[in-house]
């Protein structure tokens, strides 16, 4: 298994960032996926799955403002995240159940 994130950055607050995983070594389409982040200084906290069927689900802290997505054929998750805050800051993993992680993307927040 094999997870790659993409598309942190740095950001001011109230813009927007599209983060991507690139998925490899099992069957996409058959899994669900999740993102997941760790502020700095905190342990790292769920924000939000899709399953098989599209079913989404997120974090009370991100609900309305963040959104996740997939494409089955590219083996890819998204999530698109706008109205960012500082508190939003953190290294963003993409993850396949609670065993496999991607390595991390930093995304800050600040102006």
């Amino acid at each position: 298994v094999q997870l790659v994130e993409s598309g942190g950055g740095l950001v001011q607050p109230g813009g927007s960032l599209r983060l991507s995983c690139a998925a490899s070594g099992f069957t996409f389409s058959s899994r669900a996926m999740g993102w997941a982040r760790q502020p700095p200084g905190k342990g790292p906290e769920w924000v939000s799955s899709i399953y098989t069927s599209g079913t989404t689900v997120y974090a009370d802290s991100v609900k309305g403002r963040f959104t996740i997505s997939r494409d089955n054929a590219k083996n890819t998750v998204y999530l698109q995240m706008n109205s960012l805050k500082p508190e939003d800051t953190a290294v963003y993993y993409c993850n396949l159940g609670a065993y496999y992680w991607g390595q991390g993307t930093q995304v800050t927040v600040s102006s």
